[in-house]
């Protein structure tokens, strides 16, 4: 069985745009988590108005739904790690890559307006980063720093992901 490949780590790290680009190179079929989400219940900011657990009941969800799917990338939202449920259901068809972008480089160019748990400014975001950082790393198959330049990332994670499946 080919593995899927499913990338985590914080809010504005690359997950979206190096998972589209994985897919496109191997033909894959991808995933946002975050789109299938708002595409099936509506936009994720409305949801969060429930408050953050009604919109992890969604999110885990979610992910129980991709977790069965076959050659698809997958980029999750940056709380999927907040549940083991979530990593269970991913790493049952999938490998885990943890997208590891420097936080300074996250805090110049992220748009809070999009992003429910920023709305009190990007300083929450470090909060996130400090809060979540362990759980990614021990929740991940593999550690991937995106310090360099994108085509590296997509390299190396490329490169792991035909080892695993040959």
């Amino acid at each position: 069985m080919i593995k899927n490949i499913v990338l985590t780590g914080i809010m504005g790290c690359g997950k979206t745009t190096i998972g589209k680009k994985i897919a496109a190179k191997l033909s894959m079929e991808f995933l946002d988590l975050d789109h299938y989400i708002e595409e099936k219940w509506g936009r994720i900011p409305e949801l969060f108005l429930h408050g953050e657990e009604h919109f992890r009941n969604i999110e885990s969800i979610a992910v129980s739904e991709a977790g069965n799917k076959e050659h698809t990338v997958i980029a999750t939202g940056g709380g999927i790690i907040k549940r083991d449920k979530n990593i269970f259901s991913l790493k049952r068809n999938g490998i885990i890559f943890f997208i590891d972008r420097p936080i300074e480089d996250i805090m110049k160019d992220i748009e809070i307006s999009e992003r429910p748990l920023l709305l009190d400014g990007k300083e929450k975001l470090l909060n996130i980063y400090k809060d979540r950082y362990q759980k990614y790393i021990e929740t991940c198959d593999f550690h991937i720093k995106n310090a360099s330049s994108i085509d590296n990332v997509l390299d190396e994670i490329i490169r792991i992901w035909e080892l695993k499946n040959n």
